[in-house]
């Protein structure tokens, strides 16, 4: 059973840096396109981060240059560097993976991990 395993969240200061990571079992990420998803209470879901299997990034707006995506694929794990982090970025993070196109596609979730920004 393919799984996707986050840590890293915590308890920061304003201004302070984390990085979390995401751990896949049973399935490769090198071939896969790996996302930061974050969620707040009440708020909508939304794509923090994206790499592509080729490298290829993307971030939301609010976090360029102060967020960071990256992969090892030997340790078949995905990171989400975090600097500066500011009150706003308080959200539960979720790691996504989406593998294959079309009818082969296949998506799978992390449980989440609480990142909570607070003085």
């Amino acid at each position: 059973q393919v799984q996707l395993v986050e840590s890293g969240g915590e308890l920061v200061q304003p201004g302070g840096s984390l990085r979390l990571s995401c751990t896949a079992s049973v399935i490769s990420i090198s071939t896969a396109t790996m996302d930061w998803y974050r969620q707040a209470p009440g708020k909508q879901r939304d794509l923090v981060a994206r790499m592509f299997s080729d490298g290829t990034t993307n971030y939301l707006d609010s976090v360029k240059g102060r967020f960071t995506i990256s992969r090892d694929n030997a340790k078949n794990t995905v990171y989400l560097q975090m600097i500066d982090l500011k009150p706003e970025d308080t959200a539960v993070y979720l790691c996504h993976g989406a593998w294959g196109v079309g009818a082969y596609r296949r998506d799978y979730w992390g449980q989440g991990t609480q990142v909570t920004v607070s003085s």
